[in-house]
């Protein structure tokens, strides 16, 4: 990335801003605008989040912020209330409370003499969760909003569950935050009050995955923030962003389909980070991006940003499947509208293990499919962190335990752009099961990378508000889509739709094994989005330039990090383990003299084929220092389950210079509902 050390407006940073709520309670805010502001004012942005504007997301954000702020921008980092620096507490994600928040917020900056009237909105995750949100509301200032990797549906698209089956990042979200929120207050910010803001916090913020697994179906706590309940609430410019290896790339093509306001839409290779930052790469201009976004809604310059596709993506090569990479080779492809005129759909029958062509004749057969609970231990995270190594893994680990149909060595090029379907005719022998369907690329040498993949609790056929028993022997059809992706398939190569009933531990496993029974006559078949290779692609009339920012704030890192993933088996009690470690080391921000440590861990669990022995187990370690200050929150989570329920364990320990000052333990049990 280039540092940019020159803009067009000097910058000058407020480090401590406190926003007053009508409440009475106060935001910790860090502010970058032009020093020309006080007489020339500009529009605001806003980024509320609640992960620590002035620690732990200080380097990231002072190099887009005050990048934007030199280009005529107002731009304010707020921490959540109870989050960071702000008073208050944190009791779950996108509370009522942090959309009024958010929309005060909004008419706080409005209404500074250095603010023009107009503000935005932009955020990755969970800052773009709640600029959707908000833009819902229609809130006066608000002239338009960047959203990336986050979602316009929170059942559907989002961390807790994945065709109504419940993910293991739900048990890694919720402890994420579980530590986030015990995290103190700087008392160099705060003062003296800082162990009473502390422990409210521990005392109050609760445990988040407990809410989450009392609502196993999309009920009225999921609908609450998703905007696709109303998306013609809506009503500013939407900047939809996200990367093929997030777990938030749908949202993307429903937002372009289902929005009516200006448009656009941006997929690249990356993870779950901002696009100027991408890994995989290449990394983009998308700062760059960003303010000519904002040039054209908040300032009215008549500028070509609206010239482009309205929907642009990492058309992704063929690679050999890694846990890992550093760039995925591809090229920028563009669509004028969505869905595309330029999609048509591939309908390829599955027959006795192979993958037919289009429009083949299938005899009748049928294929049974009853997986070991270890399949999926390498299908890596349903988001990627860039964290490595929590890519997919060679799929021929998992292919054992699978159906797998294979087609012909393909003769020339293909190319899918959108959401593959599996449609499936099958009967089952249990009243709640599950199916995972994975489409992967085979190269020459027999090596499988999965391509994209989808899941669906067989319970949730019909909807998601309403789950239903199967009926062990009837016949059912379902349709299983598959996360959105482009890919080129080059010739040579083999596709290869697998299907298995346990995807463990990226979801949990049903109740008890199941067996499906899958009818091959024609039904059960594959559509995929074929895009036709075109000469000449109109990708965009301005191509998208090298990623920079300004001059990261400084950080010295003090102990070393780790990342690590590893499998164990053991075959004499059949045990098997996934384990992560995602260890931060520790780290001094120098500007303000802090030293951070944070450490996670991860294991997720099972006994040979007892579906009711797995168990996820993570910790978390935060700790920070400064002179004779030390406080350290460790906080555990332990899932487990039995055929009827889930059992849930954990613990929150607080340290203030070594000595235990809180501990709390919860032991609760929550009925499955058909998950």
């Amino acid at each position: 990335m280039r540092i940019v050390t020159s803009l067009p407006h000097k910058v000058r940073e407020d480090e401590v801003v406190w926003i007053p709520m009508s409440d009475g309670t106060r935001l910790a805010a860090r502010i970058w605008r032009p020093e020309s502001s006080d007489e020339e004012p500009v529009p605001a942005v806003l980024e509320l989040i609640p992960y620590r504007r002035r620690d732990l997301t200080a380097q990231r954000d002072s190099i887009h912020h005050p990048y934007m702020a030199g280009h005529g921008y107002a731009c304010a980092r707020v921490d959540l209330r109870g989050s960071g620096d702000s008073e208050g507490v944190l009791q779950d994600e996108y509370l009522e409370q942090e959309l009024i928040d958010a929309e005060e917020v909004l008419a706080w900056l409005a209404g500074q003499p250095w603010c023009s009237g107009r503000t935005a909105m932009m955020g990755i995750s969970w800052g773009g969760f709640n600029a959707l949100q908000v833009a819902a509301r229609r809130p006066e200032s608000l002239g338009a909003i960047i959203t990336v990797c986050s979602t316009d549906d929170r059942y559907a698209d989002d961390v807790h569950y994945m065709g109504g089956c419940l993910l293991s990042d739900n048990l890694s979200w919720a402890s994420t935050m579980f530590a986030y929120t015990s995290c103190p207050p700087d008392p160099e910010v705060v003062g003296d009050k800082w162990r009473r803001m502390w422990h409210e916090r521990i005392d109050h913020s609760g445990l988040w995955l407990d809410t989450w697994l009392r609502h196993q179906r999309r009920d009225e706590f999921w609908r609450h923030g998703s905007v696709c309940e109303d998306i013609s609430a809506i009503e500013v410019p939407v900047l939809a962003v996200s990367g093929w290896a997030d777990g938030y790339s749908n949202a993307v093509f429903r937002l372009m389909e289902s929005l009516k306001v200006p448009r656009l839409g941006l997929i690249g290779p990356w993870s779950h980070k901002y696009p100027h930052l991408g890994v995989p790469g290449p990394a983009i201009g998308f700062v760059q991006q960003c303010v000519r976004w904002w040039d054209r809604w908040l300032k009215d310059i008549e500028n070509d940003v609206m010239d482009e596709p309205m929907l642009r993506s990492w058309m992704q090569e063929s690679m050999p499947p890694s846990t890992a990479y550093e760039e995925r080779p591809g090229r920028w492809v563009g669509e004028p509208s969505w869905p595309s005129p330029h999609i048509v759909e591939e309908r390829r029958p599955l027959m006795a293990n192979h993958l037919a062509r289009p429009g083949a004749d299938v005899p009748p057969a049928e294929a049974t499919v009853l997986s070991p609970l270890t399949v999926g231990q390498f299908a890596g995270k349903w988001c990627s962190y860039n964290a490595p190594p929590d890519l997919p893994y060679d799929q021929r680990e998992e292919d054992g335990g699978s159906l797998v149909f294979d087609s012909e060595v393909l003769a020339e090029r293909t190319e899918i752009l959108g959401a593959p379907l599996l449609n499936l005719e099958f009967t089952c022998d249990r009243p709640v099961a599950m199916v995972a369907v994975r489409l992967s690329d085979v190269d020459q040498q027999g090596k499988a990378t999965r391509v994209t993949y989808g899941l669906l609790n067989l319970t949730h056929a019909k909807c998601h508000s309403l789950p239903e028993r199967l009926v062990p022997g009837r016949r059912y059809r379902v349709t299983v889509a598959m996360n959105g992706v482009a890919q080129a398939f080059p010739p040579g190569h083999k596709l290869r739709v697998s299907i298995s009933t346990s995807y463990w531990p990226l979801a949990w496993p049903p109740p008890e094994p199941a067996q499906l029974r899958v009818f091959l006559e024609g039904a059960t078949e594959l559509i995929l989005p074929i895009r036709p290779c075109q000469k000449g692609d109109r990708v965009s009339e301005r191509p998208f330039d090298p990623p920079e920012g300004t001059q990261p704030l400084t950080t010295t890192q003090v102990a070393p990090g780790e990342h690590r993933w590893w499998v164990e088996r053991d075959l004499v009690d059949y045990g098997s383990s996934l384990n992560v470690v995602k260890d931060l080391g520790t780290v001094r921000f120098d500007d303000i003299d802090l030293t951070v440590t944070r450490r996670s861990t991860e294991t997720y669990h099972a006994q040979g084929d007892d579906f009711t022995s797995a168990r996820g187990r993570t910790e978390w370690r935060m700790r920070f220092q400064r002179g004779d200050w030390d406080a350290e929150t460790v906080t555990t989570t332990v899932l487990s389950s039995t055929t009827t329920e889930f059992l849930l364990h954990a613990t929150l320990d607080a340290y203030e210079n070594g000595v235990r000052v809180s501990s709390r333990t919860w032991n609760n049990t929550i009925p499955r509902d058909g998950v």
